[in-house]
């Protein structure tokens, strides 16, 4: 079977929303487009692996189908077979079941939605890892269509069209294209993507400073108790050169959110013993309190300025205790830094998204963030572009922790005019990350961009971090030249003078004539336009 490139399969992906997009928006439809793609990919895959365990290799599907068919049939082989094929890849799905034989079900008319949502059923059932995975896939919604017929018609032509599509052989290139999908799918959107997606760019930067040094290491630590669809954690693996050792321990409220981001780890190869995930509220919970409880990497783009119960008893909890006053309750930012800080180990770094508000906003707020300062906390601040998230086009900032720093010093970078346009967002380019990237190692005073500001500069601007107190943008006009200034004056007047003297005229000439007048008043108007 040809294999597909990336970014063809990615587009392919992505137009067979085309079946859905007329009957829900993007937040709903990818829950079914993704869910699909992801029994696609464990289907083929399965069917595969059976094959080669047969000792009948092939790359086509079809004939991988009448192989297992077989062999499921002979009593003598079946049990030998599933053992092996669960030993191997976690779980097995009836032949009757599989991606392949719907779609040929499908073609023959005979296709039930029962059986697509019985091989959901086999799937969650075979292995914890796949617990729940499909809960929230409603192949009897309304939105699919009005009645049964109807909704089977709309899943049978997504099953039709994913058909087509090689996803087994494509290895990363699968990751990449789900990756591309999550991203397509927080464009449309809009302000409900916050909760699932970081834009890749922004990913790639926080992902690069917090792996500073570090890509060689074996056992690598990475954690995110906002994980969203777990792409921030993911970029992990691209810039470590073990990325098969590194753990990834990730938190999501959101169920669904959650699941997407099991599909997301599997299909970016991650072996079952490095996933980590747990459903549940981050604030509410502490989550891991077994060990690992600290971690090597802290990534994090929590909901902004998120409301959170501030509940009095989270005073004696240890994430918050040692500050002595808790986040407010309109805006749960600095209770999601805490969080992570607490999680990351000594020798750590964090990387946080959050609005500027965190900078200098007072009271509680202000507190939080002295003490931080107090403690060297905050390693530096970097100040994004306007317009470079999904949900919402307020500028933001990236705030780098660590502990046990020597220094207590705080780094800043203005990049908010490092962005390129591209349609409705601003994008970071490879070039605007690598001067970020670059600025950021080097910690150098660089003008009107960064600037490295000691302990005693903050305290003098009591606590406060807004970045233009630090790093000074503003650009002088150019001086005026005011002798050319003032004979360009003189020549307008002159030029306003005689046009008016020729108004006058023109205006005393006016006749009852009906041509005469109106040649007048085109002349008139000539003359206005010349007056502008």
């Amino acid at each position: 079977m040809a294999t597909t490139t990336s970014k063809t399969l990615s587009q392919a992906l992505w137009n067979s929303a085309d079946i859905l997009r007329s009957k829900m928006d993007a937040n709903e439809y990818k829950t079914y487009l993704l869910s699909l793609v992801f029994y696609k990919y464990l289907s083929d895959k399965m069917l595969l692996k059976a094959s080669e365990l047969l000792e009948a290799d092939t790359d086509d599907l079809a004939q991988a189908q009448r192989n297992f068919e077989e062999a499921f049939a002979d009593e003598r082989l079946r049990d030998e077979l599933i053992n092996a094929v669960k030993e191997d890849v976690s779980y097995v799905i009836e032949p009757k079941l599989t991606f392949t034989h719907l779609v040929d079900m499908v073609n023959k008319g005979k296709f039930q939605l029962e059986d697509l949502a019985q091989g959901f059923r086999e799937i969650e059932q075979s292995s914890e890892i796949f617990e729940n995975l499909f809960e929230d896939v409603d192949l009897y919604s309304k939105k699919l269509g009005p009645n049964s017929s109807k909704q089977n018609q709309t899943i049978s032509a997504l099953m039709k069209e994913l058909a087509t599509l090689d996803i087994a052989h494509n290895g990363d290139m699968l990751g990449d294209a789900y990756e591309y999908l999550i991203g397509e799918f927080a464009a449309d959107s809009g302000k409900k993507a916050g909760e699932f997606y970081t834009p890749q760019p922004v990913s790639q930067l926080m992902t690069k400073i917090v792996m500073q040094g570090k890509e060689n290491q074996k056992g690598f630590s990475v954690y995110d108790p906002t994980m969203g669809s777990g792409s921030l954690m993911l970029n992990a693996k691209k810039y470590s050169n073990e990325p098969g050792t590194i753990g990834y321990f990730g938190q999501e409220l959101n169920t669904s959110t959650f699941n997407l981001a099991r599909m997301n780890m599997i299909l970016h190869g991650v072996d079952i013993e490095n996933q980590h995930l747990n459903n549940a509220d981050t604030l509410d919970g502490d989550w891991p309190t077994d060990e690992p409880t600290n971690f090597e990497a802290v990534l994090m783009n929590p909901p902004y300025s998120a409301k959170w119960s501030a509940e009095k008893g989270f005073l004696d909890d240890p994430r918050f205790s040692s500050y002595g006053v808790l986040a407010p309750k309109s805006k749960a930012d600095f209770a999601f830094l805490l969080h992570g800080f607490y999680h990351l180990k000594d020798t750590g770094t964090m990387a946080i998204v959050l609005p500027h508000g965190v900078l200098f906003r007072g009271a509680a707020e202000g507190k939080i963030r002295q003490a931080l300062l107090e403690q060297g906390a905050i390693d530096t601040v970097i100040g994004l572009p306007a317009n470079i998230f999904f949900n919402t086009s307020i500028p933001t900032t990236i705030i780098i922790l660590k502990k046990n720093r020597s220094s207590r010093d705080v780094f800043f970078i203005d990049a908010s005019n490092d962005f390129e346009k591209a349609k409705t967002q601003n994008n970071l380019t490879p070039e605007h990350i690598e001067k970020i990237l670059d600025t950021y190692i080097k910690r150098e005073n660089i003008e009107k961009y960064a600037h490295l500001a000691s302990f005693e500069e903050i305290v003098e601007n009591d606590f406060n971090l807004n970045i233009p107190r630090y790093v000074d943008t503003f650009e002088e006009e150019e001086p005026i030249n005011l002798t050319e200034l003032s004979n360009s004056m003189r020549a307008t007047n002159k030029a306003i003078e005689q046009a008016e003297t020729e108004l006058y005229g023109l205006m005393k000439e006016l006749t009852a004539n009906n041509d005469d007048t109106a040649q007048q008043l085109a002349d008139l108007m000539s003359l206005l336009q010349v007056g502008e």
